[in-house]
């Protein structure tokens, strides 16, 4: 199950819009998206189609989508593809973030977005290590070389943050997503998510886990979000695309294999053991505790703000420090909580 840290590209990309005008002159939505006998509504990625998508091609290929009115297509992004700009155009209705900053820090440059579920309760961001040398806690860094990419940066600045580490005690290392160089002694730490099931085999049995959120740096994973302008004017659309989206999930949470062999069939170049096992690690992350009294796809404001107050301390918003109403709103996930609970 793949996929792509891109949330912090967003401060530049939202200061470029707002200087072209995007932010101020609002969402260009297209009318005809909502017309006809059935709802156009196409999901932006930010990265090429994965397993990450599991649920919403199976809502596609049982009809989910179809008996909530809802004509449904995914479109891929990519490196040179951004998500969150679609959005906001108007080119997609809906869109999905890997990691919950991207929307916070699009907001703080006024672009015209929110967050109305997410696809993951915690994030499965982690440090990994070896058995050998061991990082089990934020204190155990200290000392220690992390392997990380650039837009992870900020991760660790915030776990080390939260826990009154000083950065002069760690020592970054610039390594891309490669796991390579924990095995090769050239760094302590790399890192990861815990659902990259493909690329931790190389790690072994000797890996050692330290969780992002587990540090007290709890983000969400794979937000889902959509302009103000569509979900002030067309929520009845997003409600159907929310329940359609759970009895995806809940079902290839029931019926793994069975939800595996539809993603498979929906993009031939994905691998079925891989995304097995990719599977029954993203399912760890999409169900949580609060899907047993809100169900698939809830959040929590007070996480929101949470992460909005780290990041503010940590000087990322260059803008404004948006407020929690600015970056989500529960009113999707209340109109449809009876039948999210249900799946």
């Amino acid at each position: 199950m793949t996929h792509f840290v891109d949330m912090h590209r967003r401060r530049f990309l939202g200061s470029t819009l707002v200087a072209g005008g995007l932010a101020a002159a609002g969402p260009m939505l297209s009318v005809q998206a909502f017309a006809g006998d059935k709802a156009k509504l196409s999901m932006q990625l930010g990265w090429i189609a994965s397993g990450n998508q599991v649920g919403e091609v199976v809502a596609k290929r049982l009809g989910y989508f179809d008996q909530e009115g809802i004509a449904f297509s995914i479109a891929a992004g990519g490196p040179n593809v951004d998500g969150v700009a679609v959005v906001a155009s108007g080119r997609s209705e809906v869109g999905q973030v890997s990691s919950s900053p991207s929307v916070m820090l699009a907001v703080s440059q006024g672009l015209p977005i929110k967050a109305f579920a997410v696809g993951a309760q915690r994030h499965p961001f982690c440090f990994f290590s070896l058995a050998k040398n061991p990082v089990r806690k934020p204190a155990d860094l200290v000392g220690k070389k992390v392997g990380l990419p650039a837009t992870a940066h900020i991760l660790i600045r915030a776990l080390l943050a939260q826990n009154k580490v000083a950065e002069k005690d760690v020592t970054i290392v610039p390594t891309g997503t490669d796991m390579t160089p924990l095995l090769t002694g050239q760094v302590d730490v790399v890192t990861g998510w815990l659902t990259s099931t493909t690329a931790l085999k190389v790690l072994g049995k000797d890996r050692v886990d330290m969780a992002l959120w587990d540090g007290g740096v709890k983000l969400y994973a794979l937000p889902y979000y959509a302009t103000n302008e569509t979900i002030q004017q067309h929520p009845q659309v997003l409600a159907g695309f929310l329940r359609a989206t759970a009895r995806g999930w809940s079902y290839a949470e029931a019926n793994r294999e069975k939800a595996v062999d539809l993603l498979v069939a929906e993009y031939p170049n994905l691998n079925k053991q891989d995304e097995l096992a990719g599977l029954d690690a993203m399912l760890r992350y999409s169900f949580g505790e609060l899907t047993k009294t809100r169900g698939w796809g809830a959040m929590d404001p007070a996480i929101w703000k949470d992460q909005i107050d780290l990041y503010a301390r940590l000087g990322q918003f260059t803008a404004r420090t948006p407020k929690v109403e600015d970056v989500m709103t529960l009113d999707i996930l209340k109109a449809t909580e009876a039948a999210r609970l249900k799946g």
